[in-house]
């Protein structure tokens, strides 16, 4: 009798050992996943998802395709001829600079010309409220008549003005106003406009 109730109590205190262990180890489970829930994650910490999503939602409406205005022979003239350049722009003034760039670099078809001197920089350009202010280098006003300097004024007009062709264009040369252009003298009145070029500098 003395044996069973021995092997009894040892029974009982196993038992009791073991539902003690599963107590233990279930609350600590509880107690790590109740932890686990309130620790903010620091990667994501407004719970905002759709935040990396926007970008490239906007990125299409930012996409432009400005033109860049060359010169082509057209009967006893020249005429101003659009070539498009395709941009993925996300900064302000982005696709226009891109524009500039093709344009001071040079025609790439071989009916195409450009009266703007070779080393002719692009030093700024800026443009907001329907205006478009363009800083070029003094290699702009180099060589040529009156004829090339006027072609090469319009090229500029009409590539300031692609994305909005009612923009007044101001041109620099070195940070200041251009208002004689080559050694014939030739005035220009600032701001210039498409309307206005036609009028005044018939190419």
């Amino acid at each position: 009798m003395k044996d069973q109730q021995g092997s009894n109590r040892i029974s009982s205190g196993v038992i009791a050992a073991v539902s003690a262990v599963v107590v233990a180890v279930g609350g600590g489970v509880a107690w790590f996943t109740t932890q686990s829930n309130n620790i903010p994650t620091p990667s994501n910490p407004s719970g905002q998802i759709a935040q990396p999503v926007k970008p490239s939602t906007r990125q299409p409406g930012n996409e432009q395709t400005p033109n860049v205005y060359w010169l082509r022979p057209k009967d006893k003239n020249v005429a101003l001829v659009p070539q498009p350049v395709k941009v993925a722009s996300v900064l302000p003034n982005q696709a226009l600079e891109a524009a500039f760039q093709s344009l001071l670099a040079g025609p790439t078809e071989g009916t195409d010309s450009t009266t703007i001197p070779k080393g002719t920089k692009l030093l700024g350009l800026k443009s907001e409220n329907d205006e478009v202010h363009v800083n070029l280098s003094e290699d702009f006003t180099s060589g040529g008549g009156s004829t090339s300097m006027m072609g090469r004024v319009g090229q500029v007009v009409y590539t300031a003005t692609t994305l909005n062709p009612k923009a007044k264009v101001y041109i620099d040369v070195n940070g200041k106003p251009l208002d004689v252009l080559g050694g014939e003298g030739v005035e220009l009145q600032q701001p210039l406009t498409r309307e206005s070029f036609q009028k005044n500098y018939p190419l």
